[in-house]
């Protein structure tokens, strides 16, 4: 079904004569700020976009003016919040190259082969989305399987995890790199397999998208944010130019959705906003607060960092980007500029020395920083207590669990899993979870997310019971986790994260009960409209 999104500028213009908004006979669900599902029947809006007032039943003297908004019963949310995702990077996928599904490497060098075709003048070929555990052998693509299909231009097609790449002869040739070239620290090369610190040999060579790119990729990220429900999210790892796009978009009335910007590393922290971080702008849409880091890469490509080999590949233990002090500099040097630190750890060597990097911040700091774990996957159980004395924030991917299982286990074996994935043991322990996709890794869509928090099962009711099934959260975790949670650990709980007095008025109608249907059903829920500061911005034709 075609969906549009709605004039921004219009939509987003402020004028003197507007009046209070009431959105009534809603079937509002919310976490409240203790965490309790909260039930309410309306939403008084005033006319700087933020909540009056929350109605539970009660009738109002509306003002004169008031514009009255009927929801007919239907179920209102808070807009949901992402809590880590890569703005710039889902935006482009509607301009390349997708491979995302692809199910074996014929259906891969197929998409390639009818891209190439349809896209004759692209300088490269760009795309993402490839995976090869879901191919029939899980043989990692060559560069000779690529050449095979283009041959004449340069294409780089990045694993769905977004830590490996595939470049075709013409790609290296174009990046100057020789056979006998050698990895980085933190990189490895396999025949024309570019992981992680070495895809920086290809990357830094590929022409840098235009403004107008750039832009483009910025309308195009709003309108598949806002259709699934989502009115904010946290980027991680912004660039220089993916910074001047969103400010582009803001100062031209266009950024409708919100978002919490983290530099990518300390070299990004340096070239953006004058290397310091930013006020909100423009209505609270963007904010720059703090910087990204990388421990290890991921585990589809043996990049995480383990205490203990690879079960599946005994030889290695993944990848360590850097060294203790190394790690504890570069985090230093952003929380020394006023920056939040946020530090991507999938492995669990890379968890424990990043929070060991956490508790000698905090005890410089303190531990209201509200230091940021990005996944916290596997974990070793001894591990996880150590996160709150430290003020650690885990940031969490339930759709990760469902599309990792198998993998997960081949990788770990079945003596490691008992630290994968443990949103409830960290629930438990009061430790502060924020909830998201790491889109486009994943689909931007939270509700598969929230419905895999719930049952640690795909949209198709695998595995029977659950995987691991005592990691499970509530539902109204899981809310909490893409609503308030995701509004804590980017420091914005004043601003949005819930339908309270004082903050924005941001929410989405939806097409069913979310709070008491299957964990299936709630996967497939559908966005119907969403509001932002109180305006319907995207709207389901």
């Amino acid at each position: 079904m075609r969906t549009t999104l709605l004039a921004l500028t219009a939509l987003l213009a402020s004028s003197s004569a507007l009046a209070d908004t009431l959105v009534t006979n809603t079937n509002g669900i919310q976490v409240d700020a203790n965490g309790k599902l909260e039930r309410f029947t309306g939403i008084l809006i005033g006319e700087d976009g933020k909540v009056k007032r929350l109605l539970h039943g009660e009738r109002l003297k509306l003002m004169p003016g008031t514009d009255v908004v009927d929801a007919k019963g239907q179920t209102v949310l808070p807009g949901l919040i992402d809590a880590h995702g890569h703005v710039m990077e889902l935006g482009f996928t509607a301009l390349q190259l997708d491979l995302t599904g692809a199910s074996s490497l014929a259906e891969l060098q197929s998409r390639l082969k009818a891209y190439a075709e349809a896209n004759p003048n692209a300088r490269w070929i760009l795309g993402r989305g490839w995976n090869q555990e879901l191919w029939p052998d899980k043989r990692f693509p060559t560069s000779a399987d690529i050449d095979a299909v283009v041959g004449d231009r340069p294409v780089w097609l990045s694993r769905v995890d977004g830590h490996a790449a595939i470049a075709n002869s013409a790609a290296m040739q174009a990046a100057g790199f020789a056979l006998n070239t050698q990895a980085p620290s933190g990189g490895r090369i396999e025949n024309g397999l570019f992981v992680d610190n070495a895809m920086s040999l290809i990357e830094s060579r590929i022409p840098a998208p235009t403004p107008a790119e750039q832009d483009a990729a910025m309308v195009a990220v709003q309108r598949m944010m806002l259709s699934v429900g989502l009115t904010a999210a946290a980027d991680m790892g912004t660039s220089p130019d993916g910074w001047a796009a969103m400010n582009r978009a803001g100062a031209a009335g266009t950024l409708t959705v919100r978002v919490m910007s983290y530099a990518g590393g300390i070299p990004g922290m340096k070239e953006i906003n004058g290397g310091r971080p930013s006020e909100w702008l423009y209505g609270d849409r963007l904010h720059l607060g703090g910087v990204k880091l990388y421990a290890d890469g991921a585990l589809g490509s043996r990049g995480a960092w383990l205490k203990t080999p690879y079960h599946d590949m005994p030889d290695t233990r993944g990848l360590q980007f850097l060294t203790d002090a190394q790690i504890l500099e570069q985090a230093n040097a952003a929380a020394a500029g006023g920056y939040q630190v946020a530090i991507h750890a999938i492995g669990d060597a890379a968890n424990a020395q990043v929070i060991a990097t956490y508790e000698k911040l905090s005890s410089t700091y303190g531990k209201d920083r509200r230091w940021r774990i990005e996944h916290f996957q596997i974990a070793d159980p001894a591990d996880i207590p150590r996160l709150k004395p430290a003020g650690i924030v885990a940031s969490m991917q339930p759709t990760h669990q469902t599309s990792d299982r198998l993998m997960a286990e081949a990788r770990l074996g079945p003596d490691r899993l008992k630290g994968a994935y443990a949103w409830q043991s960290v629930e438990k322990l009061g430790i502060p979870i924020a909830f998201g996709s790491d889109f486009p890794v994943e689909s931007p869509n939270p509700f598969p997310g929230l419905a895999a928090a719930v049952s640690r099962q795909d949209m198709n009711g695998q595995p029977p019971g659950g995987w691991l099934p005592d990691e499970r959260v509530s539902f109204p975790q899981a809310l909490a986790g893409f609503t308030r949670g995701a509004a804590y650990a980017g420091f914005a709980e004043t601003r949005i994260g819930g339908l309270d007095p004082g903050k924005w008025a941001d929410f989405i109608i939806v097409d069913r009960d979310v709070a008491s249907v299957d964990p299936q059903a709630l996967a497939r829920t559908q966005v119907l409209q969403t509001w932002v500061a109180g305006k319907k911005v995207w709207e389901k034709k």
